[in-house]
């Protein structure tokens, strides 16, 4: 199955009162898990990539795989590219196969947070992707013990919550009712009455950030309000790590490989007690009925130009594949040029795009900058052509 809209598999969950797991990542043993549990449970998931633990692994490295694991599976999956700290990292997180994102400036003011967002959100949807936004703060470090990372929570207030939306243009609210981030040593007080209010107001899909380790019951009501993702990192960690210090007690000269044995099929079990707690289990085939596929598209943009100098037309193809690769959700520019008859030449540029949907704003970028040089040249006998281009699905 490929990769789909996660618009779409949200928009499924929260319609029909379960939640899907966005489940954090760090190396190939999570990635596997996550993907043999769904498999497994017949549950669509999704792959959560967070910004703040890049320390721990290389994004750029570790994408390829993940990409390919999502369009491997035989069950719904999207990817997702959390607590995103500036918007470079985000037209990054896209180009390299992200098709959900979430811009945290929760710790900003409302204007603030609005006005940045919103900035962001037409970017993404321009590139045919997501956007979690975030009112309110969660406070805690992921995979870490909470009390050491207070902080002062700040709840979603439910006044703000649909002029933020309409504002900002988010399509998922990650909403702060009393959890927080990383290991809890005590029971989670939440705010489900503010939950309540949140979601009559706005009506779309809600994020629970600092997921683990809150009682069956409370997952139920949180649901039945309107959460239809709950971030899942701390459990799954620790679980990894209990495996590890179990392989090393007492077995100090084990190797890497002994001492990392278990933990995939660990993790499976746990991520699996999720998909069926959280309702996601068996739920496959409809999710994927419902969504729309993430596909990657092509097109071929051709110049024809008279016979001029080889060394303008380097300087024109590199120029244009510069303009071309600044698009944000173009993900490669191969370039050329050949000889159409003695006095003309065609120069040509093969564009990758990460969706459909970014052919549109780079039609622009051709009109405005590209075709712009081009007619502008210092060469008088320079003149322009624009082919029709070839748009194909790959």
């Amino acid at each position: 199955m490929p990769l789909v809209d996660m618009r779409d598999m949200l928009k499924h969950a929260y319609q029909n009162n379960y939640a899907i797991g966005g489940f954090g990542l760090v190396s190939l043993d999570f990635l596997e898990a996550i993907i043999i549990a769904a498999e497994s449970c017949r549950s669509p998931a999704i792959l959560n990539l967070s910004e703040p633990l890049f320390d721990r692994h290389d994004f750029k490295l570790i994408m390829p795989a993940v990409e390919r694991a999502a369009q491997q599976a035989k069950v719904p999956v999207a990817i997702h590219f959390d607590h995103a700290q500036t918007p470079e990292s985000i037209s990054q997180a896209i180009s390299l196969g992200c098709n959900s994102v979430m811009l945290d400036v929760s710790a900003e003011t409302f204007t603030v947070n609005i006005a940045q967002t919103s900035r962001v959100a037409e970017t993404v949807h321009a590139c045919g992707a997501a956007i979690e936004g975030a009112l309110g703060f969660v406070g805690g470090a992921e995979g870490e013990n909470a009390v050491n990372h207070l902080g002062e929570a700040c709840f979603t207030p439910v006044a703000e919550a649909k002029a933020y939306v309409n504002r900002s243009g988010v399509d998922f609210l990650s909403v702060s009712i009393g959890t927080r981030h990383g290991r809890q040593h005590h029971h989670t007080k939440l705010d489900l009455k503010r939950l309540k209010h949140i979601n009559q107001e706005i009506g779309i899909p809600l994020v629970l950030h600092g997921g683990s380790g809150l009682a069956e019951d409370q997952y139920h009501k949180l649901i039945l309000n309107g959460v239809a993702k709950i971030n899942c990192y701390t459990e799954l960690s620790d679980t990894a790590a209990a495996v590890i210090r179990c392989n090393v007690q007492g077995h100090a000269k084990k190797g890497y490989i002994e001492v990392l044995q278990g933990i995939k099929d660990k993790l499976i079990e746990r991520i699996k007690i999720f998909m069926h707690l959280w309702g996601s289990s068996g739920r496959a085939a409809e999710v994927l009925m419902q969504c729309r596929t993430w596909q990657l598209a092509e097109q071929i943009v051709i110049f024809q130009v008279e016979k001029c100098h080889l060394l303008q037309i380097n300087t024109l193809i590199e120029h244009g594949q510069e303009q071309l690769s600044s698009v944000p959700g173009v993900r490669q520019v191969f370039s050329g040029w050949s000889i159409n008859d003695p006095n003309q030449i065609h120069i040509c540029w093969r564009v990758q795009f990460v969706h459909h949907d970014v052919i549109n704003h780079c039609s622009q970028v051709i009109n405005d900058r590209i075709f712009s040089l081009l007619s502008n040249s210092a060469n008088p006998k320079l003149s322009i052509a624009f082919s029709p281009s070839i748009s194909r699905m790959l």
